[in-house]
């Protein structure tokens, strides 16, 4: 049996956290009377998920590289602020209310705004020498009272309709039809990379799977795309959302009603391309591998010729970017721009980074393990409220978490040494 695991190449932490995630979901659903495990729970589990995960992308980064970005809830919540007064006061004076372009300026706005911050932290922890914990948590405090500068702590509301649609929601989904669509494609796009990446260790001499183990491999990770789209599909628009939809398309509402799929969330949708680029840019770029070289050994890669300060500077640029990303999914969601918005987000960022397999050491760490490990939290705190736990406890359990989190790390860190 142990011959086989090994032939899978199945990487022992991961095995690990999808057995604690299973555990998670099953416990709660025992718990709650079986209210966890409906399509309309994991559904919205998936959408309230989906900004920590795309910050979780930036934070692997950050600490493979030996850092640390505590500002990054606050940087979610200024940028927030900022996009929500371009909406809802700047543009509608420029160019109109509800116009076609509001969305994709405020995007643009948003990543733009964050990318600058986390170049403009980044600099002064590469150039100056000033420790990042220090760094981003003065940020933590400037950029949480900027938000509330801006607007001198008012609420900013409503945001673009067509902006609303990136929180998700009945119109934030992308319908049953495109969802088996993207479904399909995905698991044509997970056929091709493993083939790709198999017939690529061969030709270098690399040893490779057995074929049954690739495609059990293949079959797995393609199962898993068709039972999320089979949910996400399960999960039908609430029927006075589903009546107004019939309707505005010219048709009669019939008197037993009409299923209406919500699909894949468009939240969910974007988390997911995050974390493929991020992906992308941390394993298949000349940029990624001096980010794992200088958490590895950064004399080491300053030797090579790796411009470390640079690098490091473009790191918490990245994690910039992805924060502002995230900021028009949080703001989307609520339809509104507040001054709480990322409270708290950035112990749920590490923590999901760290139970993801990103060690503190550096060095270490894969995006789709602090994506899986968003999950987890998010998971955690939803099926805490499903229970009625109190906030104060839930926050006692996050934080036992992560350092439990932590210790497994120091413990697994120890084993292959």
């Amino acid at each position: 049996m142990n011959d086989k695991l090994r032939q899978l190449e199945f990487d022992p932490r991961l095995a690990g956290m999808l057995g604690a995630l299973a555990a998670i979901w099953i416990g709660f659903d025992f718990l709650s009377g079986g209210a966890f495990l409906t399509p309309r729970n994991l559904w919205n589990l998936s959408v309230q998920t989906a900004s920590i995960a795309i910050m979780a992308c930036g934070m692997v980064l950050v600490i493979v590289t030996r850092n640390i970005d505590l500002s990054v809830g606050a940087m979610l919540g200024f940028v927030g602020m900022i996009i929500g007064v371009l909406q809802a006061r700047l543009l509608p004076e420029l160019i109109g209310l509800e116009h076609p372009a509001t969305w994709i300026i405020a995007v643009i706005a948003a990543i733009a705004t964050g990318a600058a911050i986390g170049l403009f932290q980044g600099a002064l922890i590469a150039y100056l020498g000033i420790p990042s914990f220090i760094v981003t948590l003065g940020g933590l405090l400037v950029w949480r009272g900027a938000a509330w500068w801006v607007t001198q702590g008012q609420t900013v509301a409503p945001l673009d309709g067509r902006f609303q649609r990136i929180g998700g929601g009945a119109t934030g989904a992308v319908g049953e039809t495109a969802t088996w669509a993207i479904a399909v494609i995905a698991c044509a796009a997970i056929a091709a990379a493993m083939h790709y990446a198999r017939n690529r260790r061969r030709s270098f001499g690399f040893p490779v799977r057995p074929t049954w183990a690739h495609i059990a491999v293949m079959l797995a990770a393609c199962a898993a795309v068709i039972g999320a789209a089979w949910v996400a599909n399960a999960y039908a628009v609430p029927p006075g959302i589903a009546r107004r939809l019939v309707e505005e398309a010219g048709g009669t509402w019939p008197a037993g009603g009409v299923f209406i799929a919500h699909g894949f969330a468009i939240p969910v949708l974007i988390a997911i391309a995050a974390g493929i680029a991020t992906t992308w840019l941390a394993t298949r770029t000349r940029f990624g591998r001096y980010v794992f070289a200088i958490g590895g050994n950064t004399e080491a890669a300053e030797l090579a010729g790796v411009d470390t300060k640079r690098t490091l500077m473009l790191v918490f640029g990245t994690m910039g970017a992805l924060c502002g990303i995230a900021a028009c999914v949080s703001a989307a969601r609520l339809n509104a721009a507040t001054n709480a918005a990322g409270t708290l987000d950035e112990l749920y960022v590490i923590a999901a980074a760290v139970i993801g397999g990103t060690s503190l050491a550096g060095g270490i760490g894969t995006i789709a393990g602090a994506m899986l490990g968003a999950l987890v939290m998010q998971s955690l705190q939803s099926g805490m409220i499903l229970l009625g736990v109190d906030a104060p406890l839930q926050n006692v359990v996050v934080g036992g978490v992560l350092v439990l989190a932590v210790w497994v790390d120091v413990v697994f860190r120890r084993g292959i040494k």
